[in-house]
């Protein structure tokens, strides 16, 4: 698994060992990228960060900002080394190593929002978490923010964000939604 593109390009990131966590393939994060298009000067939410693959590519394309979710223990230790190994500026990133809906809740009162948002939660939690989810993340969206959401394409997830487009990748169903 590298970076695609960006100033950061070509490196390579590590994953955790076992199947606890479903690296977004480079095709895809290719695919993805290519339908967003500028990220420069965006802020940045990766959810569900894993490898942090997403949120590191936006960075490497000049997103001004990320904060990368990851409740497994593992998988953050193997995102934070990614970012050192990286050399990205910790001012630009913080890793939050816990549950998603506690993140978005403690984000709100804060007051933060995002103009880009990644969510790749594992495929069998993406149905029960759904609605939970949207309710509260929309909240955080800046006007005419965007959520790519990767899920599994038999049962994709949706959220209450008007739907831009949608592709599919195999079985990855990959869904950009903008906020208005």
């Amino acid at each position: 698994m590298r970076v695609i593109a960006g100033r950061l390009g070509g490196r390579r990131l590590a994953a955790p060992r076992g199947r606890g966590t479903r690296p977004t393939s480079d095709k895809v994060r290719e695919a993805v990228f290519a339908l967003l298009g500028d990220v420069a000067g965006t802020r940045v939410l990766d959810l569900f960060a894993g490898t942090g693959a997403l949120g590191i590519e936006a960075l490497s394309r000049g997103a001004a900002g990320a904060v990368f979710v990851e409740r497994d223990r593992r998988a953050a230790r193997v995102l934070s080394a990614n970012l050192g190994s990286l050399g990205i500026d910790p001012d630009e990133v913080e890793v939050r190593r816990a549950d998603v809906l506690d993140v978005l809740r403690s984000a709100r009162r804060s007051e933060e929002t995002y103009d880009l948002v990644f969510i790749d939660p594992p495929y069998r939690q993406a149905r029960d978490r759904g609605p939970e989810l949207s309710e509260s993340l929309i909240p955080l969206l800046r006007p005419r923010a965007r959520v790519v959401v990767e899920s599994d394409g038999r049962a994709p997830l949706r959220l209450g964000v008007g739907i831009e487009l949608e592709r599919r990748y195999g079985d990855t169903m990959i869904t950009i939604h903008r906020h208005e």
